[in-house]
């Protein structure tokens, strides 16, 4: 199944914006509310945790491509078969608070299995950010090999920022941007960056060679309609600041 041709132009253009209502959130009205906002705030995509009432309950808030994410292949198949656009291996920082950790074999072996399972969908695979820089690298590089369509990164969990305001954003989105700086020159396809990002620092992903940016804990933690859909905007215009003649 090809990527859908808003979502391809959107890539192309370093102008994603993925809206990430959480993976472990299975909460209706929370997720109806997140998806809303992505739509009205003038996201690209929605990701939400991959199940099929989900995706059923996001078709009715938006048309936006939607995305879903899980960590076992298997997991996959339903929300799939309910409509679901894309698919993502990831949102691992669900699963750090609790000592889980992903490693760069597991990572690899998931991707296998799960392309074995859903060979046409486009897929996006999360590299972790417990890996060294020159290790993450390596991982999108065998990731690609083994089918991913979109590499995304992380590191907002990592982060440890000293100071307040920009300065501590910048800090902040420290780790996930070098990802990006560091994959995206290694590898063909998309690289989203993702975590612990804000409309300060969206801006600097896609001049450090990302295609877009994925947002989660800056809107869905929000407990405001008018103030989630406030950040998705707020996003959604930094990216329209960076010229993509200037990524690379």
């Amino acid at each position: 199944m090809p990527m859908r041709s808003d979502l391809q132009r959107a890539f192309e253009t370093h102008t994603v914006l993925k809206i990430i209502s959480g993976l472990t959130n299975y909460d209706h009205q929370r997720v109806a509310a997140v998806v809303k906002a992505a739509d009205q705030g003038g996201a690209t995509f929605v990701d939400i945790a991959a199940d099929a009432d989900l995706v059923r309950l996001a078709q009715t808030q938006t048309t936006l491509p939607i995305c879903v994410s899980a960590v076992e292949p298997e997991a996959f198949l339903a929300p799939v078969a309910a409509g679901a656009d894309l698919i993502e291996i990831g949102n691992f920082d669900a699963f750090y608070a609790q000592g889980r950790q992903f490693e760069a074999p597991e990572v690899i072996d998931l991707t296998r299995r799960t392309r074995a399972l859903l060979p046409a969908i486009t897929l996006s695979v999360t590299v972790p950010h417990i890996l060294a820089l020159d290790e993450q690298v390596s991982l999108a590089e065998a990731l690609v090999a083994a089918g991913a369509d979109i590499i995304q990164t992380e590191g907002g969990t990592s982060s440890q920022p000293v100071h307040p305001g920009t300065l501590g954003l910048i800090e902040k989105a420290a780790p996930t941007l070098a990802a990006a700086h560091a994959i995206s020159r290694a590898v063909a396809v998309p690289v989203l960056c993702a975590s612990g990002l804000s409309d300060v620092t969206a801006p600097m992903a896609i001049a450090a060679g990302a295609a877009g940016v994925g947002v989660g804990s800056a809107v869905n933690k929000l407990d405001n309609d008018l103030a989630m859909v406030a950040v998705v905007r707020q996003l959604a215009e930094s990216l329209q600041t960076v010229r993509v003649g200037a990524v690379r």
